[in-house]
């Protein structure tokens, strides 16, 4: 697989990195591991997860699995994330100085590690000052605790606001954000790539696949049942089946995945995700596969270039629809869609 610098760091890491929230839940303890042990012989060396994954089981499995494996731990780029609930009590959530520093050392022990590669808060607090969240996210650089941190599910401003405090006082900046970016999902290209851009911060897209969407497993107008994030669970949130099924974008853009696959000879899961990992700032695509037959396919993206035609008709019938104003036709989105090719 490519290695690209994780954002603007020296570390780096592999162009897919393997999402562990089915790990204690929809995975077992085997079947992570086995997950594990294929993504490494790949090549892969980007671990991520977060500690309300199967609440704590998806990073004391990691941990096991790390510490049965040194070699390939040596080698591993850890990353997970804190800030929802891990306890019943008032300050056992949010991004305080109290939560986190908890939240932090209940990570690195159910690890099994020192020091964790990168720390993401996992959603934007309301409540705490963010000079309180930076601050403390530079006090774990300077401890050795954390090597790096990032953002998950920001919004332009709180990028902006939290890059621009870090380097005004002198704390340790940011390096990604962790945000949902897909074929179906490019809202974030309204104002957040470029937040991200301008503060020289990489991306790293979940559900790159649309929630299944995009692999062509759901059927216009018939129900998911089964085994699926969405026969399980048909209105699951972004992704709910009632929602995109009635939009002819969604099926527009899917018929387009799947005349690209034929056309090249791979899966539409490959096409899907070989489009997000070319996109501007991407760091590494979270595969989020259930069963080792999922993540070889998904792991076949790596080996596929898009051409620029493919690229253009994928850009052309997802490019995002926003409200008239702001984001509308008119002023700079106008002139800046009309540059950038659909973007």
């Amino acid at each position: 697989m490519d290695y690209r610098k994780l954002g603007p760091s020296g570390a780096v890491v592999t162009a897919y990195c393997l999402g562990t929230m089915t790990f204690g839940a929809e995975a077992s303890e085997a079947a992570s591991h086995k997950l594990l042990d294929d993504y490494f012989a790949w090549g892969g060396n980007f671990i991520d997860t977060a500690d309300v994954y199967s609440a704590g089981k998806s990073e004391e499995i990691i941990g096991r699995w790390l510490k049965a494996r040194p070699t390939e731990a040596r080698q591993a780029v850890v990353a997970t994330k804190g800030r929802f609930p891990m306890g019943k009590g008032p300050n056992d959530i949010g991004l305080s100085r109290r939560h986190l520093g908890q939240a932090l050392d209940d990570s690195l022990r159910r690890l099994g590690l020192e020091h964790i590669d990168l720390y993401q808060m996992h959603a934007w607090d309301a409540l705490t000052p963010i000079e309180e969240t930076l601050r403390f996210l530079d006090d774990a650089v300077r401890a050795g605790k954390i090597g790096y941190y990032g953002f998950s599910n920001y919004v332009g401003w709180h990028i902006a606001k939290a890059a621009e405090i870090a380097k005004a006082r002198g704390y340790t900046r940011p390096v990604t954000l962790q945000p949902q970016y897909n074929l179906l999902a490019r809202d974030i290209e309204l104002e957040i790539v470029d937040a991200c851009l301008d503060a020289g911060m990489g991306l790293l897209p979940w559900s790159p696949l649309g929630g299944g969407w995009l692999t062509g497993k759901y059927k216009r107008d018939e129900t998911p049942s089964g085994a699926t994030r969405l026969g399980e669970n048909p209105n699951r949130g972004s992704e709910a089946y009632a929602a995109r099924n009635a939009q002819e974008r969604t099926w527009a853009i899917i018929e387009t995945v799947e005349e690209i696959a034929k056309a090249r000879g791979v899966s539409m899961a490959q096409v899907a995700l070989a489009w997000t990992a070319a996109r501007p700032a991407v760091t590494s695509v979270i595969l989020g596969a259930r069963t080792s037959e999922q993540l070889a396919d998904n792991l076949g993206a790596a080996e596929l270039k898009l051409t620029d035609a493919e690229t253009d008709k994928l850009n052309q019938i997802s490019a995002p629809q926003p409200a008239a104003y702001p984001y509308g036709e008119s002023g700079r989105n106008q002139r800046h869609r009309k540059i950038e090719g659909g973007r």
